[in-house]
């Protein structure tokens, strides 16, 4: 019982006697239940829920929770089931020691794939009640504080979990003091000689700094006395040894850069004070006007509000400077925990909790669109380190998003049917390309079209999470519809060749090959063939054998049988044309279907199609269906005169026959001439003949052809 009067101490100064025994029996349990455990430090088991309970008691947080804390790792690591919790405590209590508790029984493939899903696992049950991630965050903070106890492997590998995702999910929720530990333990766990040399030099740096820090210290408080200013607090403020390590690091800084900036922070009664402090300041030492932010006005996405100026000091060393009410420096230290640390002030305290459900709504819409628990994983990590910029609506609301975000990043932000339908947007009423990276203050415009669709080349440029796990969510379903098209018509075409059609396989028959390849659906094997993980005539050998009982006068004779598969130009990405030959309608085509990819076209004498020929499993005939919609690349080859104007005569004349140069390259092969290549899009073969006929009476072309087909280099097996 020791180990619990600590406790009990803490929970005497919120709590009533019937919730401290409710809790008692709570610690009954799972002392009872741990017995015989012990912890690396060689501890009995019980000390580390204990101290897990401990921490959240100091947060004030509710009876439930701090059972919750007691009985986490129970259901983990002992005999007892859920069902015995919620006999015994409630179907409250028993679900927060549930979303807290690992995934046990599964197997996975590996070890991130394991942690990947516990913490798809954590975040569903965060989504359910806020108060899973304060215990589970209490969890990680007691095991991070006695670390050191581990092999050095474990040790890194928690730091780097916890410096990667519980630290970040801390700041997310606002609470400022959690994540300073977890990063400063995290860092000693990570990298201990750096951390040991960064904290011995903070040490030798303190008295270097002590007389300065004094002189700044007095104008400041002398200043603030003149202006008669209500009660105020000044405090010197410095940065913890991480964000020194990390500033260094990615800023690429010296140690004496970072530690010639000096920091204070400034607390007063009222928001309004915080900016009559901020003048006083301004009129004392000179502001660096490109560093100041008022989040005040505008908070941070978790809630943290201050005024932050830097100015010019004696000597000309900077000084940081935060100016915030004390109600405001609670919230910034203790985040969506003040709403129970507080719960007798202002119902300012239950913003942070709205904010915290906002992110988490948003990260549910995340899971949703995400295919895997490493895809959510990674998108979540993306999410979770944002240097915001703020930028406005046409109506004016602001929105934040993370530094380096789009346009497109900023349509999924507000709707995910806006960011899938969006074409193009106007940043300060001016168009822009959606990849601009955005900058705080603009404002942006969306337009979208009815028929639009994401593009694959976003995903090159946008930041967030949720953008990103929409566009692949987006084409992922777009992939499945027209690789089951494709696939269906491969089926087909297949079919015909053995004089069979689709409607004369009776559905009993068909639903038998579907289930012996392990398939549920007609639409699995189809996207299965079209995606190539399937041959086609393979799986219309096995439909025809299963067909063989098939009365005679059913199998007819089909006109067309062995016709070349026809290629409409609308099946998407599940066609890719072949970049060695760049085939356009009115080639004569061919192709084979590469696993995952669907099918390849490529010109008939393209040197890259000879060995599927004779792969009669993988290789497609195939022809171009008449009218074939689009605009296709076509590379060519143009020797010109090195004469002044030649190239913008050719660009002219491209542009004239309603052509578009995607890429040009200029190379001199003699003093007199250049050799130009071209990627120009054309609808056919009788379009390019037109282009070419242009190009050659351009003045100054001495030579136009289109570039042949060329054979892929082969990779070279590494040596070992």
């Amino acid at each position: 019982m020791a180990e619990f009067e600590i406790l009990r101490q803490q929970l005497q100064t919120y709590l009533t006697d019937v919730e401290i025994n409710a809790i008692e029996q709570a610690y009954l349990l799972a002392k009872e239940a741990h017995t015989g455990q012990k912890r690396h430090t060689g501890e009995a088991y019980i000390t580390h829920p204990i101290a897990v309970a401990l921490i959240l008691a100091q947060m004030r947080m509710d009876p439930p929770t701090i059972m919750a804390a007691i009985l986490h790792d129970v259901i983990e690591d002992t005999h007892i089931e859920k069902s015995e919790l919620v006999e015994k405590f409630g179907k409250e209590v028993a679900d927060l020691v549930d979303g807290v508790t690992k995934l046990t029984q599964i197997t996975f493939e590996s070890h991130a794939q394991a942690q990947a899903e516990n913490f798809r696992k954590m975040v569903m049950a965060m989504a359910r009640d806020i108060r899973v991630i304060l215990v589970k965050l209490a969890d990680r903070l007691h095991n991070m504080r006695t670390i050191n106890c581990l092999p050095p492997k474990k040790r890194r590998r928690i730091a780097i979990e916890t410096l990667e995702i519980f630290s970040p999910i801390a700041n997310r929720l606002g609470m400022h003091a959690f994540r300073i530990e977890f990063e400063d333990l995290g860092f000693s766990a990570l990298y201990p000689m750096r951390y040991r040399i960064i904290k011995q030099a903070v040490t030798n740096a303190r008295g270097n700094r002590k007389e300065i820090m004094e002189l700044i210290e007095t104008e400041i408080r002398n200043n603030l006395k003149k202006a008669n200013l209500p009660s105020w607090k000044l405090i010197g403020r410095e940065k913890h040894y991480y964000s020194i390590y990390k500033k260094m690091r990615d800023k690429h800084l010296s140690f004496s850069e970072i530690m010639d900036v000096y920091g204070f922070r400034i607390i007063v009664d009222k928001i309004d004070t915080c900016y009559r402090v901020l003048g006083v300041l301004h009129n004392l030492y000179k502001p660096l006007t490109q560093r100041f932010k008022d989040y005040i006005a505008i908070p941070k996405a978790n809630g943290y509000q201050s005024l932050h100026t830097t100015l010019f000091g004696p000597y000309g060393v900077p000084i940081e400077v935060q100016i915030r009410t004390d109600e405001i420096h609670k919230i910034a230290e203790n985040g969506i925990a003040a709403h129970w640390l507080y719960k007798t002030e202002k119902a300012l305290f239950d913003d942070a909790q709205t904010r915290a459900r906002e992110w988490l709504k948003g990260i549910l819409e995340m899971h949703k669109s995400s295919k895997n628990s490493l895809e959510f994983i990674e998108n979540v990590k993306i999410d979770l380190f944002p240097d915001e910029v703020y930028v406005f609506t046409p109506k004016g609301n602001i929105l934040e998003l993370p530094s380096g975000a789009t346009p497109v990043d900023f349509a999924y932000a507000i709707h995910s049917d806006i960011g899938n339908t969006c074409v193009a947007t106007k940043l300060d009423r001016r168009l822009a390309p959606l990849s601009t990276p955005l900058i705080s203050g603009q404002q942006v415009e969306i337009i979208t079209a009815p028929g639009a669709r994401p593009n694959l080349a976003w995903l090159n440029f946008v930041v967030t999470g949720k953008a990103r796990s929409n566009i692949k969510h987006f084409l992922k379903k777009q992939q499945r519809e027209e690789s089951i098209e494709l696939g269906k018509r491969l089926i087909e075409k297949a079919l015909r060749s053995l004089n069979l059609n689709l409607t004369l396989i009776a559905p009993q028959q068909l639903d038998t090959v579907i289930k012996s390849f392990g398939l549920d659906s007609i639409n699995h094997l189809y996207e299965e063939v079209g995606l190539g993980n399937r041959i086609a005539i393979l799986v219309a050998k096995q439909l025809a054998k299963i067909n063989e009982a098939t009365p005679l006068n059913k199998q007819i004779e089909l006109t067309g049988s062995h016709q070349p598969f026809a290629i409409k130009g609308t099946e998407g990405i599940v066609v890719t044309y072949a970049k060695c030959c760049r085939p356009i309608p009115g080639d004569s085509i061919g192709g084979y279907i590469k696993k995952g990819q669907g099918l390849i076209v490529h010109i008939e004498q393209c040197p890259n199609l000879a060995d599927y020929r004779q792969q009669p499993d993988k290789y497609v005939s195939l022809r171009w269906e008449e009218n074939v919609p689009g605009d296709y690349p076509v590379d060519l080859r143009v020797e010109i005169l090195n004469q002044r104007g030649s190239l913008a005569g050719l660009a002219l004349s491209i542009s004239d026959m309603d052509s578009n140069i995607e890429n040009i390259n200029a190379e001199e092969f003699d003093g007199r001439y250049f050799a130009v290549s071209l990627t120009i899009t054309v609808r056919d073969r009788v379009h390019l003949a037109r282009i070419l006929r242009k190009i050659r009476k351009t003045k100054n072309v001495i030579r136009v052809i289109r570039n042949k087909p060329r054979l892929k280099k082969k990779k070279k097996p590494s040596k070992l």
